[in-house]
């Protein structure tokens, strides 16, 4: 079939531009008092976060160019290199730890983390291996197991580093893509119900996850351990009202709140700009959500429907994580908010995908 190319997505691109935008400016905001305590140089995490995204925006002009095509010919080359990689981070002396979890790659604070190139391999792989097996993914053994038993597989080694934060947004996108591609509910149903049993074993497993849940439930029971984070976060975003205590302005960055410029970076802004600057970054996460599903909905063939659905559940998923721990909603997770967060692989990754993403809606029909 012909494809008939036209131009990116604007709205997409708007939204794709201000929230990186936003993200630099509040990562230097939310770093700087640390930076300068670490390193003697307040702008040295800004200074890495812009490199990242120079590096993910030259990516996101290439993928944006080149036909989505052709990531089907390199799905299952790029899915065995990241099961290498995932294997390869396990090894002592070579997989670097970092926060508790074995999963980056590196030397000194240059690193990569193979867990967030296999979010990106793992949703290439299922849209190819569902789009043409659409007649028998209705099939529980021979249509379902199979790409199930790749994305356990995968969850797996990724939950020996550990990181159940990184996993979960793989198996959430993951199995958007698979429920998209016509999967029956009654399998998923089924399945769902063994995945929560899995999942409270894997909190029951490690004492650190119950302390997570414990704090979630009730964080002032333990204030200066387990409920620390999340209590110092809504410290944040409370005096933040409606249009905040103005930009470079918040107190919780001084070494009150953990990851300022990281994990809880959104309490950063909703302290320094308030109820607007929070609700404006929603919106725009809101506006690319709904135009990559609107490039989904509307691309000319099934691998790029099923990719673009790939790609949207991985932004939507993290952003729900992230925003849902930061404001006490969820326990708390190692996940960045997308395109904000400080973290160069990361960022690097997700402008990649979203560069595949306008691509996509380059061929909308």
């Amino acid at each position: 079939m012909v494809k008939a190319r036209s131009a990116p997505d604007v709205w997409m691109i708007v939204s794709i531009s201000c929230i990186l935008a936003i993200g630099l400016v509040m990562v230097y905001s939310a770093s700087a008092v640390l930076a300068f305590h670490e390193f003697g140089d307040k702008f040295y995490y800004v200074k890495r976060q812009s490199i990242f995204a120079v590096l993910g925006i030259a990516s996101l002009l290439v993928t944006m160019n080149a036909d989505y095509g052709i990531w089907k010919k390199w799905s299952r080359p790029a899915l065995f290199i990241c099961f290498g990689l995932l294997v390869i981070v396990l090894i002592p002396g070579i997989g670097v730890v970092r926060g508790g979890a074995r999963s980056w790659l590196g030397i000194s604070s240059l690193g990569i983390q193979p867990s967030e190139f296999m979010k990106l391999a793992m949703v290439i792989f299922l849209a190819k291996l569902l789009s043409e097996k659409q007649q028998t993914v209705t099939l529980f053994t021979k249509g379902l197991l199979p790409p199930l038993g790749i994305l356990g597989a995968a969850f797996a080694l990724i939950m020996l580093q550990p990181d159940l934060g990184t996993g979960a947004v793989m198996v959430g996108a993951s199995l958007l893509v698979i429920y998209t591609s016509g999967a029956r509910m009654a399998h998923l149903g089924s399945l769902a119900m063994i995945g929560v049993a899995g999942f409270v074993g894997l909190i029951l497993a490690a004492p650190y996850r119950m302390q997570r849940i414990t704090a979630f439930m009730d964080p002032w029971a333990d204030p200066l351990g387990a409920g620390y984070q999340i209590i110092q976060s809504l410290y944040a975003i409370g005096p933040g009202g409606l249009v905040g205590l103005g930009l470079g302005m918040s107190r919780q960055k001084f070494n009150y709140l953990p990851e300022p410029q990281t994990d809880f970076i959104f309490s950063i802004v909703s302290e320094e700009l308030g109820f607007i600057g929070g609700g404006t970054i929603i919106i725009l996460f809101a506006i690319l959500l709904w135009r990559g599903m609107r490039a989904a909905i509307s691309a000319p063939d099934t691998f790029g429907s099923l990719l673009a659905v790939g790609i949207v559940g991985i932004v939507a998923v993290q952003v729900f994580i992230n925003i849902g721990v930061v404001i006490g909603m969820l326990p708390v997770t190692g996940i960045t908010l997308p395109l904000v967060s400080y973290g160069g692989s990361s960022l690097t990754l997700l402008l990649t995908a979203l560069g595949i993403l306008l691509n996509i809606s380059r061929y909308s029909r």
